[in-house]
């Protein structure tokens, strides 16, 4: 099952962004997509699959966005190497 999400916007918003209607509804989506995923509250894989691309796909467009595919703090990351 899907479901649908409708957002109301000015439909000058576009013409404003210099985008087309399609151009400005994708990069909506992408923004908000990326947005949960950087708020850990969807994961990779649920990204991708709303965006309809590969997950791989996904993970190398985050830095348009200069969000870290990676996110891990200091103690994390010497932890992980640690255990390496």
């Amino acid at each position: 099952m899907v479901a649908q999400l409708t957002i109301n916007y000015p439909e000058s918003l576009p013409d404003v962004l210099q985008q087309t209607p399609a151009q400005f509804e994708q990069e909506a989506k992408w923004a908000m997509v990326v947005k949960l995923f950087e708020m850990k509250r969807i994961s990779s894989g649920i990204a991708a699959q709303i965006l309809n691309i590969d997950r791989v796909s996904f993970l190398l467009s985050l830095y348009r966005y200069n969000v870290p595919v990676i996110d891990l703090d200091e103690a994390d990351l010497l932890s992980d190497l640690a255990n390496a």
